[in-house]
């Protein structure tokens, strides 16, 4: 089979730009059945190497049909001689030996016994014929009567003796084959003799049978050789694409031509190392000797690893190998790989100026990575030092050996650089801890010679190659600059920290493992990473501004110390949220007759405007408190003023900023020992009974405040003495990553192993917490206090101006038993104005009740809802002074409403303590 290593483009055999055309063979007719003389007239015509094939073949396979019928007409021959002989002896023997034969020779009449058996014998065994005879040679028996009676022909002497005789003669009808066998008596004398023989004319028939399948087969090898060389010819067609003897030859001198022409190296080595080919160009780049090939690539005098690959025979792929002055690319495949000879093909490509080339190119690449890291690296956090160490991190070692970053100490703080203040290095990394640079932390003033001072004097970057010979920055420290040179760092950039026209500081890169000084292709990266880190400090540094002043301001507003009360005993937690300030907060609000309001409240976002809202609610409820209203009706007003806090903003900020907050809010009567709770979107309170059990109570969910128009519920509970009330905001229980159901079963549970004080109850709870949570938490916990009826009195006053005095002289007698009597002039004149006033102006029922709590408060109710308002008297006015009077004896006063009617209460400080 012919192997073509080069596969020219053969002309089209389907029309131009259709895909799938099939090619149409030459001796296909239009109607596509194809034409067998055509065929055979391609095979032998078509190509000259199929026609001598083909008549190489036929001349085989005549000269073995030749042999063949030679063969077959010797062997025809001795087969029938063989087969003749073996039947004439075989009968004779037979019928020499057959019972009667003896007794036929002796009767009187021997051929008219022997003559029929004869007959029977020659006709059943297919000879020409059994001749018994005497010892004379006289003949008893013969196919032809006539012949009886007469001398046998033929050698009979040595069966007299007897022997076996078989001879060949030729008689009347051609060449016979006889034998003679003896015919013993029983006592072993020979009597006489028989003789078989048959034409060997008759026992040919076998080579007439055998002719016609000997020429078939010869005529059967005939047309596979026509079938073979017709299937060689469309194979060596096939695999030349169709091409004659010419176009082959043609084919060939321009393979040669370019592979002498082209401009890179091919060599073909033999599987024994031997150089088989070398073009013109290999030769050239190799300096290849003129009888290079059919030598062994070991003995070119190639440099020996270049030598090695190529006598290896191992693939390869640009492998580059410097031969004398020139770096060649290497590719090497065997040869062997398809079915092609043991050995391999070797191609050079000259890569000197490639090389070079590449190699800009790929410190191209690798800068335009760098840039690409440090857009994502660099800025990862909100923090000026952080992103600082970023810029440090990421140029060291890819850029520079060791990299410091110094700013402005006003930047860290988030104010704007003050170039008056001395700069402090936040950030410094390098391949090695020993540098003798000045450390992170330390304070620096940099000199005006410095390549430092000059920076920030021009807000230019600076390059110093050669730190050896820059003699303004030896002036900086000279013994710190000397051991920086003892160390080995020889180059230096000093670029400034720009962000817009603030100069934040400067980062610092210097060399010293790496030879090559900074250039001014070093500089421009440098700017350019400067850059991007610039403005992520900048960010960094009004992020770090505004969170402070949103954390001052939040401070500010939450309550730094609670109000002395005796109802509740509180104890507090807030944590910031990991990142941002958030508008959680909480107050404990002392009220009338002794009671204490707690609320809490989370307004939604974080930030400035969180804070501000924070504080805004904060002192509403604040007034709203004052007022003494229940907590439905004062959750309406909370709402109504989240409503107008959001109408007020631009539209511009209500693109970014969402207004609403929710608020739990709750009043706790020492007396009565009645807690009231209304909520608006905020989660459950919890409490904790005396006896350890913890649940969260059934208190109505209102809407969050800011949406309108929806009611608040209040809900009222009786807790027993030393309950504690757990009031949080919903960063407690609610997280990423986890459901509110399974943050308030986790909330029991710390709930039910803290301690009895409200203190272990906030540290029990606050120790599940994480130490930076994702949102702010507010937590207060209130253990309850009771007025018992020690400290409590009340009186029914009829409405009728006379029962003031008996309501005077019944307190009297109360503040005596509680030790109070310095307050007994003040007590009276306070409650004769208030009594009398609810007599004159209210209506039934009217009451009087005494506190004694950490002040003396004193109560009068009345069922009118009319409020009276303090006011100066002119001299001539006959009234108008009681309240004045009431105003000034007492610390506080004031009226509140309850569904029945009013109360109007004044406090009075007491000498002593409880």
């Amino acid at each position: 089979m012919v192997r073509l290593h080069g596969r020219p483009h053969p002309r089209p055999l389907h029309p131009p730009g259709d895909p799938h055309a099939r090619p149409v063979p030459r001796e296909q007719g239009a109607n596509g059945r194809r034409r067998v003389g055509g065929r055979l007239r391609s095979a032998l015509g078509g190509s000259s190497f199929a026609a001598q094939v083909f008549v190489f073949q036929v001349v085989i396979v005549l000269l073995l049909v030749v042999s063949a019928v030679v063969a077959q007409l010797l062997q025809v021959r001795h087969d029938s001689s063989m087969e003749a002989r073996n039947r004439s002896l075989a009968v004779a023997e037979t019928f020499a030996n057959a019972p009667g034969t003896v007794e036929g020779l002796r009767s009187p009449d021997p051929t008219a016994v022997l003559q029929p058996r004869t007959d029977a014998a020659r006709t059943a065994a297919g000879v020409d014929f059994i001749v018994v005879m005497n010892r004379d040679g006289t003949r008893y028996t013969h196919p032809q009567s006539d012949r009886i009676g007469k001398k046998f022909i033929g050698n009979f002497g040595p069966a007299l003796s007897g022997h076996i005789v078989t001879e060949q003669i030729n008689g009347t009808t051609g060449p016979v084959v006889q034998a003679v066998v003896p015919v013993r008596a029983p006592d072993g004398s020979v009597v006489g003799a028989v003789s078989s023989g048959i034409t060997t004319a008759h026992v040919g028939g076998l080579a007439d049978q055998q002719m016609p399948l000997l020429l078939s087969s010869a005529a059967a090898a005939l047309a596979v050789c026509t079938a073979g060389t017709a299937l060689v010819s469309r194979r060596l067609r096939r695999q030349t694409r169709g091409l004659g003897p010419n176009e082959m030859t043609r084919m060939y001198e321009h393979h040669d031509a370019v592979l002498h022409a082209v401009r890179e190296g091919v060599l073909i080595v033999g599987s024994d190392g031997r150089l088989l080919l070398a073009n013109d160009e290999a030769k050239r780049l190799l300096d290849l000797p003129a009888d290079a090939e059919c030598r062994y690539v070991l003995e070119l005098g190639l440099d020996a690893d270049t030598a090695a690959l190529i006598a290896s025979g191992r693939a390869a792929t640009d492998e580059v190998h410097l031969v004398k002055d020139r770096l060649l690319a290497i590719n090497q495949r065997p040869t062997n790989l398809h079915g092609g000879p043991m050995g391999s093909v070797t191609t050079l490509r000259d890569s000197t100026e490639l090389r070079a080339l590449s190699g800009r190119a790929e410190t191209a690449r690798e800068r335009l990575d760098m840039l690409y890291d440090a857009g994502v690296g660099i800025g990862t956090s909100l923090d000026v030092t952080r992103t600082a160490e970023e810029l440090a991190e990421l140029a060291v070692p890819r850029f520079a050996d060791f990299v410091t970053v110094d700013l402005y100490e006003s930047v860290l703080s988030g104010e704007e650089p003050q170039p008056a203040l001395a700069l402090c290095r936040v950030a410094g990394n390098g391949v090695r801890r020993d540098a003798p640079l000045y450390p992170v932390g330390e304070r620096i003033r940099f000199v005006p010679s410095s390549p430092q001072g000059r920076s920030l004097a021009t807000g230019q970057s600076v390059v110093e190659p050669l730190l050896g010979e820059a003699t303004g920055w030896h002036t900086q420290d000279v013994k710190r600059t000397a051991q920086v040179l003892e160390y080995g760092i020889h180059s230096l950039v000093t670029v400034p920290l720009r962000a817009g026209s603030l100069v934040l500081g400067l980062a610092n890169f210097w060399r010293s493992r790496r030879p090559d000084p900074f250039d001014q292709e070093d500089l421009a990266l440098a700017e350019e990473l400067v850059a991007r880190a610039a403005v992520s400090i900048d960010n960094a540094r009004r992020y770090t501004r505004e969170h402070s002043m949103a954390v001052t301001l939040q401070r500010s507003l939450l309550p730094r110390t609670l109000p002395e009360q005796g109802a509740l005993e509180v104890a507090y937690r807030y944590l910031p949220a990991q990142s941002g300030v958030g508008g959680d907060w909480f107050d404990v609000l002392p009220l009338s007759g002794a009671r204490v309001a707690l609320v809490v409240g989370d307004v939604v976002g974080h930030g400035l405007h969180a804070a501000a809202t924070m504080g805004r609610l904060r002192t509403a409820v604040h007034n709203f408190a004052a007022l003494d209203l229940p907590p439905d009706e004062l959750l309406g007003l909370l709402d109504e003023l989240v409503g107008r806090i959001d109408q007020d903003e631009t539209p511009a900020d209500r693109g970014t900023v969402v207004t609403g907050a929710t608020c739990l809010y709750a009043i706790y009567d020492p007396v009565s020992r009645r807690c009231s709770l209304a909520r608006a979107g905020h989660p459950p309170a919890a409490l904790i009974r005396p006896d350890g059990t913890v649940e969260f109570p059934d208190v109505p969910a209102g809407p969050p405040l800011g949406l309108g128009g929806l009611p608040f519920e209040t809900a009222d509970l009786e807790l027993p003495e030393g309950s504690r009330l757990v009031l949080y905001t919903d960063g407690l229980v609610e997280d990423r990553d986890r459901d509110i159901d399974i943050g308030l079963d986790l909330l029991r549970t710390a709930l039910e192993e803290a301690g009895d004080s409200p203190e272990e109850t906030c540290r029990a709870v606050l120790d599940r917490l994480p130490a930076r949570p994702n949102d702010d938490v507010a937590l207060i916990v209130a253990r309850t206090r009771a007025l018992g009826p020690d400290r409590v009195a009340d009186w029914r006053v009829p409405t009728d101006p006379a029962a003031v005095s008996d309501v005077r002289a019944a307190v009297i007698r109360q503040l005596a038993q509680w030790g109070l009597e310095e307050l007994t002039f003040t007590t009276e004149l306070i409650l004769s104005e208030l009594v009398t006033n609810a007599i004159r102006y209210g209506r039934a029922p009217v009451g009087v009740r005494l506190l004694r709590d950490s002040s003396l408060i004193c109560e009068v109710t009345d069922g009118s809802t009319t409020s009276p308002h303090l006011r100066y008297a002119a001299s001539t006015d006959e009234g108008g002074r009681g309240l004045f009077l009431v105003a000034q004896l007492a610390v506080r006063w004031g009226t509140r409403y309850t569904p029945s009617g009013k109360v109007i209460w004044a406090e009075q400080p007491l000498s002593a303590p409880l």
